[in-house]
């Protein structure tokens, strides 16, 4: 299970795809780059469609330059980017085990393989968990609004009530100023009486 995440380890995305790249996988099989280039280049009709392999733009040697922490020019024959590197996708991967014949390379192609599905299982579950997750936040959103919304309609109730409450009062205000005169309390100075 070891070799597996390793081997994720060097499964890059490129042009929105799963790859490896050549000199990664000849390492991996015990060869040279230039053995399985050759390799492939003469059974090249496997390869055929960017399903199967690409070769790498300037940009994109750069971006995995920069992945594989290729910082500076390695001193040593073969570590630098000479030619634009190969990169299999899972499908290339699966069809390099037809080019290479040896013993090697068919173990190292199973657990290729195993990396490779059990990356996509990894992706699924990411994706599931994600869509759960989202859901979650979808419900936790309408139970606020509708709390939201309950709270506004009670406010508006509230405002309402208060407002008739204020109206109320002043109607009661108005008709008692308006229903008798007062009394005068004190000294009433047409008669001579205390009140």
């Amino acid at each position: 299970m070891n070799d597996i995440v390793l081997i994720q380890q060097k499964i890059y995305t490129i042009r929105n795809q799963k790859v490896m790249l050549d000199f990664e996988l000849a390492a991996m099989y015990g060869v040279e780059t230039a053995q399985l280039k050759r390799a492939v280049r003469r059974n090249i009709e496997r390869f055929e469609g960017e399903d199967f392999m690409i070769e790498l733009t300037p940009e994109e040697m750069n971006e995995v330059r920069s992945k594989c922490q290729f910082g500076t020019l390695n001193t040593k024959r073969g570590e630098n980017f000479k030619y634009a590197p190969f990169a299999f996708t899972e499908l290339g991967v699966a069809m390099l085990s037809s080019v290479l014949h040896s013993p090697t390379a068919i173990d190292i192609n199973r657990n290729i393989m195993r990396a490779f599905v059990e990356l996509r299982r990894l992706t699924q579950m990411a994706a599931a968990n994600y869509q759960e997750l989202q859901r979650e936040i979808n419900d936790v959103k309408e139970y606020i609004e509708d709390i939201l919304k309950d709270q506004n309609d009670i406010n508006e109730a509230h405002s309402a009530q208060l407002e008739a409450i204020s109206m109320a009062l002043s109607e009661l205000q108005t008709q008692k100023r308006q229903e008798k005169p007062r009394r005068r309390i004190g000294f009433n100075a047409g008669e001579d009486e205390w009140i």
